[in-house]
């Protein structure tokens, strides 16, 4: 299982396990966390569910597909050209098994 901690503009964090296969978006959504929308279900087309990945979790992650970087083009928030992910594209047990993040300050 692996731990998913979000982090808010505001202070409050929601930390979370996930189960091997599940992604950071998908967790957020069947669990309620605010800021993380997830319009297209997952399917990279959409950016409502853009974080900011902490600078410690980086390195373990997988290189930006051409999809994701088009996506990341077009988010509601500022992207950070290092930090910037799409949830839907970070996999538990693939990609990470901790991980921490921080979210934007809107997705629409």
């Amino acid at each position: 299982m692996a731990k998913i901690t979000y982090h808010h503009a505001d202070g409050n964090v929601d930390s979370l396990d996930a189960e091997a296969g599940m992604t950071l978006m998908m967790t957020a959504v069947l669990n309620g966390v605010d800021g993380i929308i997830g319009e297209c279900g997952g399917q990279a087309i959409c950016a409502t569910c853009h974080v900011y990945v902490r600078d410690e979790y980086l390195d373990g992650l997988p290189a930006i597909s051409a999809a994701e970087e088009e996506m990341l083009e077009t988010t509601a928030s500022p992207r950070d050209p290092a930090r910037s992910r799409l949830g839907c594209q970070l996999t538990a047990g693939d990609h990470f098994d901790d991980i921490e993040v921080d979210l934007p300050d809107e997705q629409d």
